[in-house]
């Protein structure tokens, strides 16, 4: 009886002590697999890492909605209003969501404006914290809560298994680090596991670089409006179907939606997308270093800073005739951008002066549901960043369409205008400035900057904190 004891008593620290080892193992193996911080990966991908930190080099912000304040009225009651930046470098990708109006200035883990899924496409700290919580443990709550969690900028381990024996050995085995992801490319009918490897260079970049939306119904979770395909009228007959809305907007009480940055669908239904010509054959060109080695370039940018590794693997026109090509494509978009938002503005003051005429919600609803449709068109052609060199007749037809259905909506609106007595043209306020529109809606800026600061000021100083401490430990 006492050999008896004497072996459990052994048995039982040795088993513990095994369990311990076992579970420091897959600690281990966890932070190898979603090791977020992309200096870790520096010694065994030098090319790579200096490349990709030279996305660093994008510094300037630039104003999207002071050179375009139609844009403030047309997401009149949406974060958008409060401002939009050109995207900046991968380098600056969580410091411009924090920076931006559009997060609000949350004063604790359970203020401001946005869910926690507005970080899923900004850092390889989404990846490790999905396998460390699930989904549903991820994306509870608002987008402070994990401040501290989500600190490192996009980068290797989005990507790429930075985990398995191929990357540490210098070969760059692509993964899905997004599960959301990987639903949507089964709905469509291309597993990413099934995919050539050229459609999985595509498809990588896919997890941000594409349409998606917050599902209200499942923890306000990502997903892809694939279900019925991937175009702008297949996205929007899903829409539809669901009934879903980003917002109600402020001006003409239309539900909206909100197109995120559809570059995969458009590039798919671009001429460069139908030749199999991916991302990274204009954007991650492989290139020579000093020493002879190839290298995949991740300084992602305009194709013509490398003209030679990119476009001139294909095109015979020299670089100048290609700019002049391209400039041309992209002040035909613009042109037909500034059409559309035109008709898509004056229809909203229009529903707008209908509703206070005594507009009855069954009178307006075809009205509202030509401008969702059309500013839906619109939008998914201009935020589709690159649209012009991706797939500029995509977007034409696109744009034309939303004309269209603006110029449905205007149609509408002013029979419905006569019938309640009003025949004088609906007047549109002086939104000739980002200010002036902004103005025009009622939003205190000036409250919304204070809130801000003071957040940028005392929060984020924590966080900075915190996310040190825990990385200490890596």
């Amino acid at each position: 009886m006492a050999n008896k004891k004497w072996k459990l008593g052994v048995l039982a620290p040795i088993a513990l002590l095994g369990l311990i080892t076992l579970n420091a193992y897959a600690s281990t193996e966890q932070e190898q697999r979603f090791d977020p911080r992309n200096a870790a990966f520096e010694q065994a991908h030098p090319d790579q890492y200096q490349s990709w930190k030279a996305t660093s080099e994008s510094e300037q912000l630039e104003d999207a909605l002071a050179e375009d304040p139609n844009m403030v009225i047309l997401w009149a009651g949406y974060g958008f209003a409060k401002d939009y930046n050109k995207a900046r470098g991968h380098f600056y990708a969580v410091e411009d969501l924090r920076e931006t109006l559009r997060t609000g200035g949350p004063t604790d883990g359970e203020s401001g404006p946005m869910p926690m899924a507005c970080w899923s496409c900004k850092s390889p700290d989404v990846a490790r914290l999905i396998d460390e919580e699930g989904e549903d443990g991820y994306f509870a709550g608002k987008w402070a809560r994990l401040g501290a969690e989500v600190v490192n900028p996009i980068g290797c381990s989005d990507c790429h298994n930075t985990k398995s024996d191929k990357f540490k050995n210098g070969e760059p085995e692509l993964a899905l680090t997004r599960p959301y992801t990987e639903r949507a490319f089964k709905a469509i009918g291309k597993p990413f596991e099934e995919q050539s490897r050229l459609d999985q260079q595509a498809g990588v970049c896919a997890q941000c670089h594409v349409e998606y939306y917050f599902d209200k119904n499942a923890n306000n979770a990502v997903k892809f409006p694939w279900d019925m395909g991937t175009t702008v009228g297949e996205m929007e007959v899903y829409f539809d179907a669901i009934d879903f809305a980003d917002w109600t907007h402020g001006v003409s009480k239309a539900p909206m939606l909100k197109a995120q940055h559809p570059g995969y669908e458009t590039w798919r239904d671009g001429i460069h997308g139908k030749n199999n010509v991916v991302c990274v054959d204009c954007h991650m060109p492989k290139v020579e270093n000093e020493d002879g080695t190839v290298y995949t370039d991740h300084k992602i940018g305009n194709p013509f800073d490398r003209f030679e590794d990119t476009c001139a693997n294909c095109h015979t026109q020299s670089k100048d005739q290609l700019q002049n090509i391209v400039s041309t494509r992209k002040a035909q978009v613009l042109s037909m951008k500034l059409t559309a938002e035109k008709q898509i503005v004056a229809a909203h003051f229009e529903a707008k002066a209908a509703w206070d005429a005594g507009a009855t919600e069954e009178e307006m609803k075809p009205i509202l549901m030509d401008i969702r449709h059309a500013q839906w068109r619109w939008d998914y052609a201009i935020a589709s960043h690159g649209v012009h060199m991706h797939a500029p007749e995509v977007a034409l037809e696109v744009l034309g369409t939303a004309v269209d259905k603006a110029a449905d909506a205007r149609t509408k609106v002013i029979r419905l205008l006569a019938k309640k007595g009003i025949t004088d043209p609906i007047q549109i306020p002086d939104i000739s400035t980002k200010e002036k529109a902004q103005a025009v809606l009622g939003m205190d800026m000036e409250g919304m900057k204070a809130e801000k600061e003071h957040f940028l000021k005392t929060l984020v100083p924590q966080w900075d904190e915190e996310a040190k401490k825990r990385e200490a430990t890596y």
